[in-house]
This record gives structure tokens, C-alpha cells and sequence, in this order.
């Protein structure tokens, strides 16, 4: 079968993009870590303002400093919780570092989709069928920049100490959601010269991505809630099986910000994903058989890596392992999951 949009004589540059959206795809995944990094030291609110061509520059004198620190000084974070702690300028620049890495990495990840973008497009090297959906692509990292500003707003304020849980979903699952497409389209782009069609999302393939799309959203609930702390013992909370949890707001309070219960749910349901993932392995071993130890690694190594960030107290760097592992996965199971839907 002769893919679409391809031929022997003029199809575009497939391979040449395919390794575009692969370099792009490892920049999101840093984009990741950092992100990580940001929420577990408690960066994210350090910027108070979103500057999206000014930012790019850190303050680069003394009253600049004096002037980022004093708009951080009134919200509730630094006057409930660092304020308190005894904050001083050189803290606040050690947190201000990574929420403002973070956001340079999102400019230089924007630049190195779109510039290129630009150049496949005027000299005709994108295949045939595939504009919109890099397009998309490009619109999903624009998606992603006005979710981050939306997340960390929802956190400037004098009441609340950390952003809302519902808006730090929607931003690490954008992301995730874009490397996934950026992988898969990479796929499908090297699919092209070997005259295989674009892969399909299979019954059983969509299954694996709605499970573990839930385990994801429960992952950045907890983390937004600072629900990894509500137990530091496996596999038992508070010495029982299943913890205590607060059910006097409704079923829909609890399944949604009740930490105890997000945390037992988010670290029981890893199995249930863990036994999805084995299948689609099994079932890629005659496909394609790095595809399938791939998976079987990452998903053995974040559930130890889930296991050990519980027991650690939430440890800094086991935790950002965590988070880091979990993109991997993302990015693996894509890859499973496109293998499986080739029409070969």
C-alpha cells in the first residue's frame, strides 16, 4: 500500500521532519523535567507578571530584584508561607531561577517548532496531508504558553498558596498530550519512504490511552495538591489498606480534591495501567520488540520510582525521576500504541 501523500518522485522531506518533531518531542520532555523541578520547589508563583517577549531577560540590576521581590511579596504564598519562613532576596532568586527557565525553555521550544516550521513550509518539503496537523501542533504549544500563564494566575492572589490543582492538570497534560502527537506524527513521517500508511488508533490502543490518561490526571491532582505527602508508608495509609477520606462535601469533592483519597487512588490504579501496558508489550513483540521492552522498562521503573517518592517524603530528586519517567512513558506508549495501528 502506497502511503498518502508520498511518492518517489516528490513527496516532501519526511525523514528530514520526522527528526525535527524528535528533537522538538526531547525538548518538550525537558520541558517536563522542568516543570517538575519548578512545582516541587515551589517556583511557580515566584513571576508575578507574564512578559512574553520582555521576560525573556532576567532583572539584571538591584532594583529590578527589589522590584520582582516586592510583586511577589503580595501574594498569599510569600505571606502565609515564605514570608513566615524568613525568605530572603537569595531565596527568592533560587526559586525565580526555574520559574523563569522554565518559561525561557517554552519561548526556545516555540521558536524551534515554528521557525523551521516556517522554512519545511516555503521550500515544499512538508508530505502532502501533513500541514494541519503540524499546524495543530503549533497551535497546541500556544494552547500549552496560555495554560501555564492561567495556572500560575490562578495562585496570584492573597488566599490561596499554590496554584489550583484543575489548572496544573490542564498544562502538564497539554504537554504530555503534545509530545505524544509530536512522537506520533514522527512516526508516521518515517512510516512514509517504507510506503506504510499513517497508523490508526486501534479499540485496544485507545483503552491503553484512557487509562492512562486518567492515571496522568490523577498524577498532577496529587501533585497540585501536595497529596504525596498524606502517606510516606507503601503499601499501607495510615496502617489500612484503604484511608480515611472526607466524604462530607458529596462523592465529586472527594474523588476530586480529597488528597487522601487522590493518593490511594492515584497509586492503586498504577497497577491496573501497569497490567494494560504488559499486554500491549506482549502484544508488540512480533512488531516491533524494542518498542515492547521499552514499555516493559518505563513502566517497571515508575512504579518503583511512584513507590519510593511515597516512602521518601516526596525526596526532591526521586520525585522530579518520577514526573521525568512518566513523560518517558508517555512518549513509550505512543509508540506502542502507533505500532500496533500500522497498516502494514
Amino acid at each position: 500500500m502506497v502511503a498518502q501523500g508520498y511518492s518517489l518522485t516528490g513527496g516532501g522531506r519526511p525523514l528530514a521532519i520526522a527528526r525535527w518533531l524528535l528533537a522538538v518531542a526531547v525538548m518538550v520532555f525537558a520541558m517536563v523535567v522542568i516543570g517538575g523541578i519548578t512545582r516541587l520547589t515551589e517556583s511557580g508563583l515566584s513571576i508575578t507578571e507574564w512578559k512574553p517577549v520582555t521576560g525573556a531577560l532576567p532583572p539584571l540590576t538591584d532594583a529590578q530584584w527589589q522590584a520582582e521581590f516586592a510583586g511577589y511579596q503580595k501574594i498569599g504564598e510569600f505571606q502565609q508561607v515564605s514570608g513566615p519562613a524568613g525568605m530572603t532576596l537569595a531565596d527568592y532568586k533560587f526559586i525565580y531561577f526555574w520559574e523563569w527557565a522554565h518559561r525561557l525553555l517554552g519561548r526556545l521550544i516555540g521558536l524551534a517548532f515554528a521557525l523551521p516550521l516556517l522554512v519545511f513550509w516555503l521550500r515544499g518539503m512538508i508530505p502532502a496531508g501533513y500541514k494541519p496537523r503540524l499546524l495543530a501542533l503549533l497551535a497546541l504549544g500556544g494552547l500549552q504558553g496560555a495554560f501555564g500563564w492561567l495556572m500560575v494566575r490562578s495562585g496570584l492572589n492573597t488566599e490561596m498558596t499554590d496554584v489550583s490543582h484543575f489548572w496544573l492538570s490542564i498544562h502538564l497534560l497539554t504537554a504530555l498530550f503534545t509530545l505524544a502527537g509530536l512522537v506520533w506524527t514522527a512516526l508516521d513521517l518515517r512510516a512514509l519512504p517504507r510506503r506504510i500508511d499513517s497508523a490508526r488508533v486501534t479499540p485496544f490502543g485507545l483503552l491503553v490511552a484512557l487509562m492512562l490518561f486518567v492515571q496522568l490526571l490523577l498524577g498532577a491532582w496529587v501533585a497540585g495538591l501536595n497529596a504525596g505527602l498524606a502517606s510516606d508508608t507503601w503499601p499501607l495509609m495510615q496502617g489500612r489498606l484503604v484511608p480515611e477520606a472526607d466524604w462530607t462535601h458529596g462523592v465529586l469533592w472527594t474523588f476530586t480534591r480529597d488528597p487522601y483519597w487522590l493518593h490511594f487512588l492515584h497509586r492503586w490504579w498504577a497497577f491496573a495501567v501497569l497490567a494494560v501496558l504488559v499486554v500491549l508489550g506482549r502484544r508488540l513483540r512480533p512488531l516491533d520488540r524494542r518498542a515492547s521492552v521499552v514499555i516493559h522498562s518505563v513502566v517497571g521503573t515508575q512504579i518503583l520510582l511512584g513507590i519510593a517518592t511515597v516512602m521518601t517524603g516526596v525526596d526532591l530528586w526521586i520525585a522530579v525521576a518520577h514526573q521525568a519517567v512518566g513523560a518517558l512513558l508517555v512518549a513509550s506508549t505512543a509508540w506502542g500504541i502507533h505500532a500496533i495501528g500500522q497498516r502494514r
